[in-house]
């Protein structure tokens, strides 16, 4: 992620000489406790305050603490001061920017495969669900994958395409077998009768 120059100023500046309220340049107005600790706030309602928003998101933004900092820069962006609102959201542009998760770059089945795997672990099974099947669209003779892609089908609740998939990795690499019975994940339901007869097929059952 390529590092953005600072382009906060030090000290937010009215230099407007017509200001109804010129004390909001000349004092430097300490943020209260309730601004410097905010969460989400309301908008500034005078010049002094919106002035303290913008000074303590600053110190947030250079300490890296970029969500307090974001929350106190809409606090300044809606306040009466034009300058120090422009400002503001600027720096609200610029939190976004830094705290955005950069874009998964998928291109091979094992991409997708590996991706899918990490969201199962998650428990982000739709998610998984998509990424696996898109990995079987490019390899669709990988025993692993069809495996995975059982796993999540599995523990979201669909157990007939689970049977499906688990079936074909299994006749793919006959190992898998005793993968499923070993694992955890499908614990649940390998007892139930389809499963069951899938992966214990020497026992008989009536």
């Amino acid at each position: 992620m390529p590092v953005n120059k600072k382009t906060a100023p030090n000290r937010a500046r009215n230099t407007d000489s017509r200001m109804t309220k010129p004390q909001a340049s000349k004092n430097v107005v300490q943020a209260p406790e309730s601004i410097q600790n905010a969460g989400s706030l309301p908008a500034a309602s005078n010049g002094p305050e919106q002035l303290a928003a913008f000074e303590a998101a600053i110190r947030h933004f250079h300490a890296r603490k970029l969500k307090e900092a974001r929350d106190l820069f809409e606090h300044a962006a809606a306040g009466p001061e034009r300058d120090i609102a422009q400002r503001a959201r600027l720096h609200i542009a610029m939190c976004d920017r830094r705290t955005a998760q950069p874009a998964v770059e998928l291109g091979t089945a094992e991409d997708y495969y590996n991706y899918g795997v990490a969201l199962i672990n998650l428990r982000k099974l739709a998610e998984a669900r998509t990424h696996l099947e898109k990995a079987l669209e490019i390899s669709p003779g990988c025993d692993h994958i069809h495996y995975a892609l059982a796993l999540a089908q599995a523990l979201g609740g669909d157990l007939a395409s689970a049977h499906d998939n688990l079936r074909r990795a299994i006749e793919l690499e006959p190992r898998n077998r005793l993968i499923a019975r070993q694992d955890a994940d499908f614990a649940p339901i390998v007892n139930q009768p389809p499963f069951h007869a899938l992966i214990y097929p020497e026992k008989k059952t009536w």
